[in-house]
C-alpha cells in the first residue's frame, strides 16, 4: 500500500505531533506516523517542564501538577528552595502527548499508528522521498516533500539514511510511577552523589493524589551501573527522602534513553527535518526535553509548510528551522555542558559543599540555573550576587563557553 502527503512525520511524541499540527494548520496533508498501538502507550520520561512554557503551549491544567518548592539532597546536605507561586510542573506524560496529537488531528493530520518505520525511501538522486514501514505485518510506503524525523532517541530515519550514528553519550533512566502514603504535591526531590547515582541523579516528582514517580537516571558511558537496579536499592533501602513516602506501590514502570551528546548533529537535508531527541535537543544539567521538543516541532512543521508552498524544499530552504533553534539555545546548551562535566567530576563531599552554594540562590535564580537558562545578564547577575569563589570560577567559565 502506498500513501501521498506533502509532509510524513515519524514518531508520535511531542515533537511529531507539535510538527503535525503547525504544518496542518498551514494548510499541508500530513502523516503523522507512531510505532505503538497509541500515542504514549509507553512512556519514557519524568515529565518535568516548566509553567511559562506550559501556559506558552496552551496546555490544559488537567495534564499537569504544579510544583513551587525544590529539595536538593545530597549523601550528606540538604537544600530546600521554596516559592510563593509554582514555577516547575510534573506533566502527566500520556495525557499531554495524547491532547498534543490530538490538536494535530483536529487540523487535518492523519494519525497512523501500529506503524513501524523500517527504513527510507530515497529517488535516483539518493536524496529522501518516503518512508517504508509495517502495518499488521504488511509493508507500507508513505511519500511525502519533505519527511520529519520525530523518532526520538533511535533517529530511525536519519540513521536509515547514513546521516547518523548511535548516540556516543546518553542518560539511562528507569523510574516506577507508585502511589504512596505522604508526599508533599507541590515539592519536587532531587538526590545527587555517588549514593545516588553515579554520572547523574535520582528524583522523586510528584503527580498528584499521593503518586508520585521514583527515578534514577545514569550517565553513560560515563558509569556501568545500571538505573532500574539503583533505582530497586534505593527504594528498598528508603534512601534520603524515600523514607518519607511511608508504603510504595509501584502502578508502572518507565524506562527512557536521552541523547546527552549536546547539539552535534546537523538538523538539515534536502527533503529532511530532524527534531526533538533525534536532534540531540535536550537539557544537559537535568536531561529534560519536552518543551524543546514542542517548541522546535512546531517550527520544523512551519518551515516545512512554507518550503512546500515554495516548491523548494532543499537544504538550503530547509536551515531557517536550524538556524532558529540555534539561536535560541546553542549557546545556553553548550554552557549546560560545561557545568555538567565539572558536576560529573563531584565526590560526595563535593556535592554537599555544591548544595550550599545553592541554598543562596532564590528561586528564580535556581531555576534559570536548572533550566539551563545561562543567558550573559542571567550569568553576570548570579555572579555579582553570589561572590563565592566557587560560582565565579562556575560562571566564568559559563561565560566563556557562551562567547565560544
Amino acid at each position: 500500500m502506498k500513501y501521498d502527503f506533502d509532509l510524513v512525520v515519524v514518531g508520535g511524541g511531542p515533537a511529531g505531533s507539535s510538527a503535525a499540527h503547525a504544518a496542518s494548520k498551514n494548510g499541508m496533508s500530513v502523516a503523522l506516523i507512531e510505532k505503538e498501538e497509541s500515542i504514549a502507550e509507553s512512556v519514557r520520561t519524568s515529565g518535568v517542564t516548566w509553567i511559562q512554557n506550559i501556559e506558552e503551549f496552551g496546555i490544559p491544567e488537567d495534564c499537569y501538577n504544579p510544583v513551587k518548592n525544590f529539595v536538593f539532597y545530597s549523601p550528606n546536605n540538604k537544600v530546600s528552595i521554596g516559592d510563593k507561586i509554582p514555577r516547575s510542573a510534573v506533566l502527566d506524560v500520556r495525557k499531554t502527548y495524547r491532547w498534543l496529537a490530538t490538536q494535530a488531528k483536529k487540523e487535518g493530520a492523519e494519525i497512523f499508528v501500529s506503524t513501524n518505520v523500517k527504513s527510507a525511501i530515497k529517488n535516483e538522486s539518493g536524496k529522501i522521498i518516503g518512508v517504508k514501514a509495517t502495518q499488521n505485518e504488511k509493508e507500507v510506503e508513505f511519500y511525502g516533500k519533505i519527511i520529519i524525523d520525530a523518532s526520538g532517541f533511535q533517529s530511525t530515519v536519519a540513521k536509515s539514511m547514513g546521516f547518523v550514528g548511535q548516540w556516543e553519550r546518553f542518560g539511562a533512566g528507569a523510574e516506577y510511577e507508585a502511589k504512596v502514603e505522604h508526599v508533599q504535591s507541590d515539592t519536587w526531590w532531587l538526590m545527587v552523589g555517588q549514593k545516588y547515582s553515579p554520572a547523574g541523579y535520582a528524583w522523586i516528582f510528584p503527580l498528584g493524589d499521593n503518586v508520585v514517580r521514583i527515578g534514577v537516571g545514569i550517565g553513560k558511558p560515563d558509569s556501568p551501573v545500571d538505573p532500574t537496579a539503583r533505582l530497586k536499592e534505593l527504594i528498598e533501602n528508603k534512601e534520603g527522602p524515600i523514607s518519607d513516602l511511608g508504603k510504595i506501590e509501584p502502578i508502572e514502570f518507565h524506562y527512557g534513553l536521552i541523547p546527552n551528546d549536546g547539539l552535534s548533529r546537523k538538523t538539515v537535508y534536502d527533503n529532511l527535518i530532524l527534531v526533538g531527541d533525534s536532534a540531540g535537543q535536550a537539557n544537559p544539567l537535568v536531561l529534560e526535553g519536552i518543551r524543546y521538543a514542542i517548541r522546535f516541532g512546531k517550527i520544523a512543521g512551519d518551515v516545512a509548510a512554507r518550503a512546500i508552498k515554495s516548491n523548494d524544499t532543499s537544504e538550503k530552504r530547509l536551515s531557517e528551522y536550524e538556524e532558529n533553534w540555534k539561536k535560541a539555545i546553542e549557546s545556553k546548551i553548550k554552557s549546560a555542558g560545561k557545568v555538567q562535566d565539572r558536576w560529573l567530576g563531584l565526590t560526595d563531599e563535593d556535592w554537599d559543599k555544591e548544595l550550599d552554594i545553592i541554598s543562596e540562590l532564590k528561586p528564580d535564580e535556581f531555576l534559570d540555573f536548572i533550566k539551563a537558562d545561562f543567558g550573559l545578564s542571567n550569568m553576570l547577575k548570579l555572579a555579582t550576587s553570589h561572590p563565592k569563589l566557587a560560582v565565579r570560577q562556575l560562571f566564568s567559565m559559563v561565560k566563556k563557553s557562551s562567547r565560544a
